[in-house]
This record gives C-alpha cells, sequence and structure tokens, in this order.
C-alpha cells in the first residue's frame, strides 16, 4: 500500500468526517484519478518532438501515455483531424497515490520562486486542475538530455461535491495552497 494511501485511511478521513459531519465513511471524498496532459502543437511540425515527450512523460508517471489526436481540422494552424498534437496519462489506486506524493512533496519545491498553488483553480465539483510550465521540476528528468522544456497540465478528480470539500481534502494532503 501506499505511503500517502495509509495516511489518508488512519489520520485524514477521520479529521474529513469530524470538518463536515459525515454520518458514513463513504461519504468521504477522495481521489478518484490524477489526469496529465502535455499539448504539444509544435507536434504538427516535428513529430519527433511528440516521441520524446511520451518518453518523459513515461518517466514522470510511471504509466505508458496515450497519444491524443487532433479533433477538427484549423486550417489557421495547418491542423488536420487525425493527426497526433500531444500526450496524456489517467493514473489510478497505487501509481496515483504515488505521483501525487511525487508532486507535492519533491517536484512543486522545485518550481522556481514558489510561493504555493492558487486554490481558486477548482471546478465547483471539487475537482482541482494545475498548469506546469516547466516538465524539468520532476526528479526523474535528466536536464542533458532534454531537447525542449514542454509544460504540462495536471488534473486531480475527486469525489467532493464542493469545492471546499475538495481543497480541504487535497490540503490535507499535503497540497500548498496559498494564503
Amino acid at each position: 500500500m501506499s505511503q500517502l494511501k495509509k495516511i489518508y485511511d488512519e489520520e485524514i478521513i477521520p479529521k474529513l468526517m469530524d470538518t463536515f459531519k459525515y454520518k458514513n465513511i463513504m461519504e468521504v471524498p477522495r481521489i478518484e484519478k490524477i489526469v496529465i496532459n502535455m499539448g504539444l502543437g509544435e507536434a504538427i511540425h516535428n513529430i519527433k518532438i511528440l516521441d520524446s515527450a511520451a518518453d518523459e512523460l513515461k518517466l514522470i508517471s510511471g504509466q505508458k501515455p496515450v497519444i491524443t489526436k487532433a479533433k477538427r481540422s484549423i486550417a489557421a494552424f495547418k491542423l488536420r483531424a487525425g493527426m497526433p498534437i500531444g500526450c496524456m496519462v489517467t493514473l489510478r489506486k497505487g501509481r496515483m497515490y504515488d505521483f501525487y506524493y511525487k508532486l507535492v512533496n519533491s517536484a512543486l519545491a522545485r518550481v522556481r520562486d514558489f510561493r504555493g498553488v492558487s486554490g481558486k483553480a477548482f471546478d465547483g465539483n471539487g475537482n482541482y486542475s494545475l498548469g506546469i510550465k516547466e516538465h524539468i521540476i520532476f526528479p526523474e528528468i535528466d536536464y542533458d538530455k532534454i531537447d525542449k522544456i514542454k509544460g504540462m497540465n495536471i488534473s486531480v478528480v475527486t469525489s467532493a461535491k464542493t469545492d471546499a470539500e475538495g481543497k480541504e481534502l487535497l490540503k490535507l494532503l499535503g497540497m500548498p495552497f496559498r494564503n
């Protein structure tokens, strides 16, 4: 069992039950999945950048990414429907908790001028989205072998019904929100 999952089961569930007065343990919000997405518009002109991005995303997440394709053609961007333009990974269960622990405890601490993540990036249903400009903050990435710095979007999907519940869950799991 993941270290973070153990902390969630033993410490965080009782705290959330006290805070929000849940009657049943199944009402307590939990993380359902984490989706990591890398959109690469440059892949239209240089397809090799997509291969390197997929390899790096595999190192970061511990799971093989899926290559995403364009849904529509956009003439102004010379984009055709079906062209590969990004990659994504959906993490669940053990890998999800391991990635979240690594994100909160080592990766976010390596961001330049880091003062905490925004507390306003919730979607109204307790899900949180986070944008990262440089993927080199993860310890698995070797800086010398990088051809181009890429950004990524990380979405943490929870079973919380409101943003307050989702924010409290992520705060107890260690997410460093700004004051």
